[in-house]
C-alpha cells in the first residue's frame, strides 16, 4: 500500500466558472486524492474485472465529526491519466486494515506514536501499522514512480 497523493486528469482545459455543469463534469474527472486501496484483476465464472484502485478525495463534516467520506474507484483501463504528486516520507506510518485480499489505508501518521494515538481513538478490528521505509521509496524511483 503506497498512500501516495495522485492527480488524475483528462487533458482538457478547465472551463470558466459561469459554466457550472461543464465545470462540475470537469471537476469529477480532474482532481487529487490519496491512494488508499489497490485491487488485482478478478475473474469469475460469469464476470471479470480489471485491476482497480481507490482514491480518497476528502472528508466533509463539522467539529471533528466526519459526515461524508468521498472515495472514487478507478479501473486501470480508464482513459484518464494519473500522476503521483506526493509520496509519503520515510518514517511515516500507515494505519492499514486487512479487509479482503488487499489492505486499505485508514490513516497516514507522521510517526509511530501518532499512529498509535490515532488507532487508540479510532479502533478497527483488523488494523495494523506499517512504516514507510527507505527501500520502498528507492523502489519507487527505480520503477519510475516519481513525484511531479
Amino acid at each position: 500500500m503506497s498512500a501516495h497523493i495522485v492527480y488524475d486528469f483528462d487533458s482538457t482545459p478547465k472551463p470558466p466558472a459561469r459554466f457550472r455543469k461543464k465545470l462540475s463534469a470537469w471537476e469529477s474527472r480532474n482532481g487529487t486524492g490519496r491512494l488508499v486501496k489497490k485491487e488485482p484483476p478478478r475473474t469469475r465464472a460469469t464476470y471479470s474485472s480489471p485491476a482497480c484502485f481507490t482514491l480518497h478525495e476528502g472528508d466533509f463534516g463539522e467539529g471533528g465529526v466526519v459526515v461524508i467520506s468521498v472515495r472514487r474507484t478507478w479501473s486501470v483501463e480508464s482513459n484518464l491519466r494519473f500522476e503521483i504528486v506526493e509520496r509519503p516520507e520515510i518514517g511515516m506510518v500507515r494505519v492499514l486494515q486487512d479487509v479482503s485480499d488487499s489492505p486499505e489505508l485508514l490513516h497516514l501518521s507522521r510517526d509511530r506514536v501518532a499512529a498509535d494515538r490515532w488507532l487508540a481513538t479510532n479502533p478497527y478490528s483488523r488494523a495494523y501499522l506499517e512504516e514507510v521505509s527507505a527501500d520502498e521509496v528507492g523502489a519507487d524511483i527505480i520503477e519510475g514512480r516519481t513525484a511531479a
